[in-house]
């Protein structure tokens, strides 16, 4: 249903080092010129939301988002976290980002 490779444990290990760790919500953002996508940012339950305990952090992601993107990897990738579902999320257009992208 859910799982944290330990790469994106030891980034997330890294990143809050001497900080106390905050909930970690997974969301579906615009994306831009690429389209939508998952991504990550700090942020504290609510009741519309699942919650997770993966290798000492707290994910969050809506119910009704994690009914329909399940199973959630969360990983690392060199462009950075890279949030792998079910979800089949199409590319964007490209009229914004100047050039030749590909949908």
């Amino acid at each position: 249903m859910f799982s944290l490779s330990q790469p994106a444990k030891d980034q997330l290990d890294a990143y809050f080092e001497g900080k106390d760790k905050s909930s970690i919500r997974i969301f579906l953002s615009s994306g831009g010129c690429s389209g939508p996508r998952l991504a990550l940012a700090l942020d504290d339950p609510t009741d519309a939301d699942n919650t997770f305990q993966e290798g000492g952090y707290q994910f969050v992601v809506d119910k009704e988002l994690m009914d329909q993107a399940q199973p959630i990897t969360v990983d690392i990738s060199p462009m950075g976290f890279d949030i792998r579902s079910s979800l089949e999320l199409g590319g964007g257009g490209c009229s914004s980002c100047g050039g030749s992208c590909s949908e």
